[in-house]
């Protein structure tokens, strides 16, 4: 009777197995059970995972609770206004302002408010304020105020807008806006997503054929990946009815979700091959697999964890839903390393290296050691000075550009220029004397416009006198330059009401003014209390609230990483290492981020997109969590292998050159995993998913190569022996937690090596002193 086929593993053997595999004994006692039952829950999985979430959110970039946002909430209760959800831009082939096409506008207007979707419509036609008139008077604008928060609001618009767009009577009509822009952004990130699987997925597959040269070797990988993503839709989905996601999750999910998993499944595989390289049997390679890459992988998920969890931190709803979605895959990814892919490696045993279509391509060499990687090794020892401070510059040299890093909020333009959102607002910016992505409001909850009618007065004289301020609007009338230029109107009724009343004031400098504006105001003295909103105050609101929050979020990440670099190695110096390098490979990354996508460089070779002079506020903190956490990933391959090998060498620079010429191969093998998996994201039309698919390709290739191919090893170089030291109490605690069977004899110099140290696969806490 057989176990599984090649094994004829039975009662004692099994047994064997059982030990030998360490923290993983369920699944390989039972390895057809675990198939059989990953197999069922797969197909559930692809039957569910992929269905049409039911609430999507493209919002999130604004924070919550700020004072913009508060105050827009005030002035949607008391005066129907603020920032309006749609704008329609209607144009006709003569003069709008004529009595026939007025009263076809005010019927157009009176339609769109009767929409069940629709709270208010403001239009030329209705209120006759001339800034809602184009300057060659044929095209007028059309202000909705939708029911609901922003990510009803796009919902709703994708609804109504195909309704009011097109021709409309005499008026050919089209629509920008928050509200339609989020709409437009979650229907294209569908169709993204769509390609990433057909595209990103097929091409990952093919470079881990090609790696491995075994299409079943590359399928362990890909399977493990694909479980992670369709668990993780899955979960998306349960979650997306309860709490709104950001659109880009799903998209993220895929790349992230797959690279990582590919990842952990990619390393498990190359050690059972090596293993099986060696002479062992499939029972005893798994074992060793599960004892030494098992104890990485679950350091490694904790760490990605950590680093993603951290985003929950920033009020940004956008930053939080990929948080959730990152954080869900991970630890997907993980367990389907520690509990399916040991039973796939059982049942396969040692016909991995079957079927490798590339054979004719493919140089033969040993699979287990990379010659170029060793080589690349010998050098940066050899010179780690000179290998180190060059590689030092490199990364110096493209982090320049950050020192003039520009931040702002997303909009229309994160979409392609032909996209009807862009399109539109471009147009109506050209065209009309209103920037509404520039206009200011100032709530006065305390000021009631008629018996305060001089305070008011003073207060609008003031304002309008401000450096930067253009036309302010009040309930008195509109003033310029510290004077009143027009009495009051009918339409200046709108901003009076319930003892309360608000200006409205147009930005009139530079667009770089537009903060400094913000900050006159709320600090210029007022009849009351008084509250400023509008998009330059969202935005500023959102920096500062980013701004507040990331010292916690870089303190937490920087602890929980040197704690947990220090549980897996034993060591107080590389943990410190670890993050240095680190801060310094995402610094060049972030420098590259400013010189493409902000400064308009390199377009042709990333794909068009509008350069809009900044960056989205939310991109270098999300790209700062998941990048870092990779960094720590492929830390963690390299440094557990040069422990390894120290440990049966005890030779410094030959535990370097052999660790990294065993997993140099692999990890830029990861890497350019993840890169290709992040193709999709990178070719995108969206400018967010771009930004954030070059971001992490160029971090995960930049760290893979030349932090670990150069840095770590010309540091491990330089520090030689103290890599591995701890202080004497910082050591005791390690072996106490049980995590390290190595005891240093500090009086003799040498080190005893405690029994079974091997087997466990432990690491030491301290070396011999040469």
């Amino acid at each position: 009777m057989r176990w599984f086929p090649g094994s004829g593993l039975l009662g004692r053997k099994r047994d064997t197995v059982r030990r030998r595999c360490g923290t993983a004994p369920w699944s390989v006692r039972r390895p057809w059970w675990v198939l059989f039952t990953t197999a069922g829950i797969g197909a559930v999985l692809a039957l569910t995972a992929f269905a049409a979430p039911g609430r999507l959110s493209n919002g999130g970039y604004i924070a919550e609770g700020t004072e913009a946002t508060r105050t827009d909430a005030l002035l949607q209760q008391r005066f129907a206004a603020g920032i309006p959800d749609l704008v329609l831009y209607a144009r006709a082939p003569k003069p709008v302002d004529t009595p026939q096409m007025t009263h076809a506008g005010q019927e157009f207007t009176d339609r769109i408010v009767h929409e069940p979707e629709v709270r208010d419509a403001i239009s030329f036609w209705a209120v006759g304020d001339r800034k809602l008139l184009s300057e060659d008077g044929r095209a007028a604008l059309i202000t909705v105020d939708l029911r609901g928060n922003e990510d009803a609001a796009a919902r709703r618009a994708a609804d109504l807008v195909p309704r009011l767009t097109g021709e409309q009577g005499p008026f050919t009509v089209t629509a920008t806006g928050p509200a339609w822009v989020m709409a437009q952004v979650t229907e294209m990130s569908r169709e993204e997503l769509i390609r990433a699987e057909l595209v990103g997925a097929p091409l990952a597959f093919l470079v881990l054929l090609f790696a491995f040269g075994s299409l079943t070797a590359a399928l362990l990988p890909a399977v493990v990946g694909a479980l992670s993503v369709a668990g993780t839709f899955a979960l998306l989905q349960v979650l997306a009815a309860y709490l709104p996601l950001s659109a880009f999750a799903f998209n993220i999910t895929t790349a992230l979700g797959f690279g990582l998993a590919v990842d952990y499944g990619l390393l498990a595989v190359s050690r059972y091959r090596e293993e099986l390289a060696a002479g062992a049997a499939p029972p005893e390679a798994v074992g060793t697999t599960m004892r030494t890459v098992g104890r990485t992988v679950l350091f490694s998920a904790g760490t990605v964890v950590v680093c993603l969890a951290t985003l929950l931190l920033f009020p940004l709803g956008f930053l939080r839903s990929l948080a959730m979605a990152g954080i869900s895959v991970v630890v997907l990814a993980a367990v389907a390393t520690r509990v399916v892919l040991p039973a796939m490696l059982l049942v396969i045993g040692d016909r991995i290296d079957r079927l490798d279509p590339f054979a004719s391509l493919r140089r033969r060499g040993r699979a287990d050691r990379s010659v170029s990687w060793a080589r690349l090794a010998r050098l940066a020892t050899g010179r780690p000075v000179l290998a180190g401070g060059c590689a030092a510059l490199f990364l110096l040299a493209l982090a320049v550009p950050f020192t003039h890093a520009r931040f702002g909020v997303t909009d229309e333009r994160v979409l392609p220029a032909t996209a009807e959102s862009h399109a539109t607002a471009t147009r109506i910016g050209r065209e009309f004397p209103l920037p509404w992505t520039r206009t200011l409001t100032v709530l006065l909850p305390d000021t009631d416009a008629v018996d305060q009618r001089q305070a008011l007065d003073a207060y609008a004289r003031r304002v309008s006198a401000l450096p930067t301020a253009g036309e302010v609007a009040t309930g008195l009338g509109t003033y310029r330059d510290g004077h009143r230029t027009t009495g009051r109107s009918m339409e200046a009724l709108i901003y009076v009401g319930n003892g309360s009343t608000w200006l409205s004031l147009t930005a009139d400098g530079p667009p770089s003014a537009d903060e400094r504006l913000v900050r006159e105001l709320r600090a210029l003295p007022s009849p009351g209390r008084h509250y400023v909103s509008g998009r330059p105050a969202r935005v500023l609101d959102t920096k500062n609230a980013v701004l507040e929050a990331l010292p916690t979020a870089a303190a937490v990440v920087v602890g929980a990483v040197l704690l947990l670099l220090f549980l897996f190695t034993g060591s107080v110096l590389i943990p410190v290492k670890a993050v240095i390098l680190g801060a310094l490979s995402l610094s060049a990354t972030f420098g590259a981020m400013v010189y493409v996508f902000q400064d308009g460089h390199l377009r042709s070779v990333v794909g068009d997109f509008t350069v809009t002079g900044e960056l989205e506020t939310s991109m270098p903190i999300l790209v700062f969590g998941a990048a870092f956490a990779l960094s720590v990933d492929y830390e963690l391959f390299l440094i557990s292998r040069i422990q390894e090998e120290y440990r049966n060498t005890a030779d410094h620079r030959t535990a370097i050159v052999n660790g990294l010429a065993r997993t140099g191969r692999m990890i830029t093998v990861a890497a350019v995993i993840f890169a290709v998996a992040l193709l999709p994201l990178i070719s995108s039309g969206i400018t967010l998913l771009k930004l954030i698919g070059c971001g992490l390709a160029l971090a995960v290739l930049v760290d893979a190569t030349v932090v670990r191919g150069v840095l770590v090893p010309a540091f491990m170089q330089l520090t030689g022996h103290a890599n591995w030291w701890a202080p004497r109490p910082v050591a005791a605690l390690h072996r106490r937690l049980g995590l390290d069977r190595w005891h240093h004899d500090a009086s003799r110099g040498t080190h005893t090596r405690l029994p079974a140290a091997r087997d466990s696969g432990a690491v030491p806490t301290s070396v011999p002193d040469k």
